[in-house]
């Protein structure tokens, strides 16, 4: 098996929820950055199914050291405590939800 060298992580802060605090080094993806989210399973006491908590990445505050160009370097984790939301794949051939044209009221429709 080929070596791929050493794997790229970055040690990310969360805030908010049971994780508030912490950091962790992440896994940097291909492009350079952590993933959207980031779901940590805690294991139930009693045996039933794991809690799985998520984080969503968001970027840290403005200033940061490398942002004169607008580009974030830098991420951090925020607890969602909803969970995830559900996407709709966007496809370029896909209608777009159907909305009412006018008010009920509206004759001119």
């Amino acid at each position: 098996m080929a070596d791929t060298g050493a794997v790229k992580s970055e040690d990310t802060p969360f805030e908010g929820g049971p994780m508030d605090g912490r950091v962790l080094p992440v896994l940097l993806g291909i492009t350079g950055h952590p993933p959207k989210t980031y779901r940590i399973p805690v294991p139930d006491p009693h045996g039933g199914p794991p809690t799985v908590l998520v984080y969503r990445r968001v970027p840290r505050t403005p200033g940061t050291p490398g942002s004169r160009t607008g580009l974030t370097r830098r991420w951090k984790y925020e607890y969602a405590p909803e969970g995830l939301q559900p996407r709709r794949l966007n496809w370029p051939w896909s209608k777009p939800e159907a909305t009412p044209r006018g008010k009920p009221d509206d004759t001119d429709g």
